[in-house]
């Protein structure tokens, strides 16, 4: 339960944006190697191998027993459950491919910078998830008829802007209920049992939200006949231009596509490098709003833009579609751009749509290539010499 500020206020400090020559923080800092994201050259996989896909952990990976687990279904509810992970895995399973990404995936890249995770483009994978429909566990308890809401509670406990509490997140019981919305209380990630990070041993998958709804070590879910109003919901995850604001909740997941980077990188700027000619470059597009019906690409920084192929997968619709095309790169710095279209007609910007959480900034991707001839023979590192004798000991 949510508990009231007391002493923790001066410890948990309030939502921010840095100053206009203010660096990364080393709290800041501190988040980035406890939560990373998705080498961008891991796009190649159609599922992400789960020690690639992005993790972020608002407090600490607990430390759960999956022998001793239990999840209850209660609160506005007919008939009460409390089920071990047997009794779950003992009910159909259903496996669904889906797409996550983390809301404030882009947040680094806004001016003014909200100070939190600082994530670049890179917070999103995709992973096939098994477990049990959210929809038949409900009808399985039975919702009473004044029930508007399901409240997911996990095992994660730490302080947020001077509020303790447990990590704790709702959806409307119409999104919740819903057995097209494939949502899952999932125990396994990629046919494996659930790692640590990503929320073993049971979370929950909202296919098309952003992660913030995906609540990991999930515990407990209940029913309400009113709107839960906890910090992760009215707080936090709200687009706002002022701090007074109440802001527009986080929902669903704005179109992006980003690219495989092409050649080879700086180690320190990830600036890529390619040779002249035909160039593949290839990539991922989704929207949690509908399917990416277009994606296009920019070697001039989006001034002309040319259309890529889209390769859409019927079979797996929360996931992200691939794409691909052909570059002629001529010697020179480009900067390589692409942005997707979703059925719905969003369209990722040109410029960064700004907010006080630096949530759901889908700018489009940015690559910046040099295009450079071949190396020529006089360019090409020395042989190591051959080692001579070993030098006489120190007298």
């Amino acid at each position: 339960m949510d508990r009231s500020p007391g002493d923790l206020g001066a410890l948990s400090t309030p939502a921010r944006v840095a100053g206009p020559d203010e660096g990364l923080t080393a709290q800041e800092l501190a988040l980035a190697t406890r939560n990373h994201g998705l080498p961008l050259e891991a796009l190649r996989h159609d599922l992400t191998p789960p020690g690639l896909h992005y993790i972020l952990v608002h407090y600490d990976i607990p430390d759960t027993d999956p022998d001793d687990w239990r999840l209850t279904v209660g609160g506005r509810v007919l008939r009460p459950l409390d089920l071990d992970l047997d009794a779950l895995r003992d009910r159909p399973p259903v496996t669904r491919r889906v797409t996550l990404e983390c809301a404030g995936n882009g947040r680094a890249r806004l001016s003014p910078r909200p100070v939190s995770q600082p994530w670049l483009v890179e917070a999103v994978g995709t992973a096939e998830w098994t477990g049990v429909p959210l929809a038949a566990l409900l009808a399985e308890a039975g919702c009473a008829e004044d029930a508007v809401e399901a409240v997911f509670t996990g095992a994660d406990h730490g302080v947020e802007r001077g509020v303790e509490q447990d990590y704790r997140r709702s959806l409307p019981l119409t999104t919740a209920a819903d057995p097209a919305r494939d949502i899952l209380v999932a125990y396994a990630m990629n046919g494996a049992p659930l790692p640590p990070q990503h929320g073993s041993p049971l979370r929950l998958v909202v296919p098309g939200w952003y992660g913030m709804a995906h609540v990991k070590w999930l515990r407990d879910i209940t029913l309400t006949a009113t709107p839960y109003t906890g910090f992760q919901q009215t707080a936090a995850y709200r687009l706002r231009q002022e701090p007074g604001e109440e802001g527009e909740p986080v929902t669903l997941i704005e179109p992006r596509a980003l690219m495989v980077p092409p050649g080879f990188p700086d180690f320190m700027t990830r600036a890529r490098v390619v040779r002249p000619g035909t160039v593949p470059l290839a990539g991922r597009a989704w929207s949690g709003h509908g399917p990416v019906v277009r994606v296009e690409v920019s070697e001039d920084g989006g001034a002309a833009w040319t259309d890529a192929e889209v390769v859409p997968d019927p079979a797996h619709p929360w996931a992200w579609a691939a794409w691909r095309t052909t570059w002629t790169a001529t010697p020179g710095l480009r900067h390589l751009t692409v942005r997707a279209t979703d059925a719905t007609g969003r369209v990722q910007p040109l410029a960064a749509p700004w907010n006080r959480g630096g949530f759901a900034n889908n700018l489009v991707q940015r690559v910046e290539v040099l295009c450079t001839p071949e190396r020529t023979s006089g360019s090409t590192p020395a042989s190591a010499p051959e080692p001579g004798p070993a030098p006489a000991p120190e007298p």
